[in-house]
């Protein structure tokens, strides 16, 4: 691993980073309790999740195509394959999977009645 793929911020742990401090600031604390608990599960599986994704990418392009997911050990990648591939080409990167995520965990939130009177 060079120093020059660290800098890009292309490690591993950042993009895990970005991802869980993604969904802290867009969930604007909507959900409290899940700060101490769910958090700590949605790290794991996403690093379980980035770290299958590198074992089934094996032409290590950094994406993933559909067959590489079907053969891998991306189960949740495999069976959401479509709607991560949003510019459907056939391949998904991590970053379209973490952004996928992403929305899946938002979706459900809803904002407290206070939070529209917040400036």
């Amino acid at each position: 691993m060079s120093d020059r793929w660290l800098a890009h911020g292309n490690h591993p742990m950042s993009r895990l980073k970005v991802v869980v401090l993604s969904f802290i600031v867009c969930a604007n604390f909507y959900v409290p309790a899940m700060a101490n608990t769910g958090l700590n599960g949605i790290v794991r599986a996403v690093t379980v999740l980035d770290t299958n994704f590198d074992i089934a990418d094996k032409n290590h392009d950094g994406l993933l195509s559909r067959e590489e997911a079907a053969n891998g050990n991306v189960s949740f990648i495999a069976k959401n394959f479509d709607a991560i591939d949003g510019r459907h080409r056939g391949l998904v990167s991590k970053d379209e999977v973490h952004d996928f995520i992403k929305k899946l965990l938002m979706r459900d939130q809803h904002p407290p009645a206070s939070a529209s009177t917040q400036r």
